[in-house]
């Protein structure tokens, strides 16, 4: 009897080591068929009410220079779809603002910062005959765990350490990247740029927006998870804007939004049956 269990044993072993390299072999090869996907994330070169800005002249003809040396790189991933931060009810007025660009390209336009800036040039040098809008607002707030820190009569029941962690000290293991970030408004546009997309810093864009509310609530509450479930639901619905757009898998398609959103984007699109996302930094390179 123990020999016949003993031989049971060993053939479920061999089987399940036997499925478990199926598995691994299946998940191997990249689907060809999927749409290219090139996710980028940027600063907000004019004004922003979000909680970080950085001090960028739009209108200096270095500043502009860098912006066309920049679209140039990423054009090359010749993209037939450009999406941009705008919602997708302005779609009308940000391609009429799209076509008078193009009929005087010489300047960059200035108007809605980065969007403008950078995208309408991304899309001029790809060809392309219009812009798509993605975005969708739905506000929250990311500064609920300071408002409690900041109120005497309020205690974060949840894990307080861990929060104040992320909130002060978000590089704690990463000391390259802390110093790197310090003096980012020493880095030219371009490394300012790779800063921005590199996936340790698209990490700590998911902190700082949402994920760091995780630890926050007062007594048994779920303040701060109810907080961020607002960011990823805002996140869901520009995704599925995204997918709202007719496209085949010959179409290549291009993502320029505020790096929160890139951050979360990436994680819908990387395990996503339809998309194949392309390594940004490959296209944030100087030729």
């Amino acid at each position: 009897m123990k020999t016949i269990l003993f031989l049971l044993t060993l053939c479920l072993v061999a089987c399940s080591s036997t499925t478990d390299s199926v598995l691994l072999a299946e998940a191997g090869p990249v689907n060809v068929e999927k749409i290219k996907v090139l996710n980028i994330g940027s600063f907000h070169f004019g004004a922003t009410s979000d909680a970080n800005s950085v001090d960028f002249d739009e209108h200096s003809q270095a500043n502009q220079q860098a912006v066309k040396d920049i679209a140039k790189l990423l054009a090359q991933f010749k993209p037939t779809i450009v999406c941009l931060e705008f919602l997708p009810e302005d779609m009308a007025r940000i391609n009429q603002a799209y076509q008078a660009f193009l009929a005087n390209p010489v300047r960059l336009d200035t108007r809605y910062g980065e969007l403008s800036m950078l995208g309408f040039d991304i899309a001029r040098l790809s060809g392309v005959d219009k812009v798509y809008g993605i975005d969708h607002h739905l506000g929250y707030n990311y500064s609920l765990g300071d408002f409690i820190e900041n109120s005497p009569e309020l205690e974060n029941s949840v894990d307080r350490q861990t929060y104040l962690q992320l909130t002060h000290q978000p590089f704690l293991h990463y000391p390259k990247l802390a110093e790197r970030n310090q003096r980012f408004d020493q880095l030219s546009l371009l490394e300012q740029l790779q800063l921005t997309n590199h996936p340790l810093m698209l990490d700590y864009m998911l902190n700082t927006n949402a994920d760091k509310l995780f630890y926050v609530g007062i007594d048994d509450g779920f303040e701060g998870a109810e907080q961020a479930a607002q960011f990823y639901l805002r996140n869901m619905k520009i995704y599925t804007n995204l997918n709202r757009i007719p496209m085949n898998k010959n179409d290549r398609v291009l993502i320029l939004m505020g790096s929160a959103h890139t951050a979360m984007l990436r994680e819908f699109i990387r395990r996503s049956p339809k998309f194949d996302m392309v390594n940004t930094l490959d296209y944030l390179t100087a030729k």
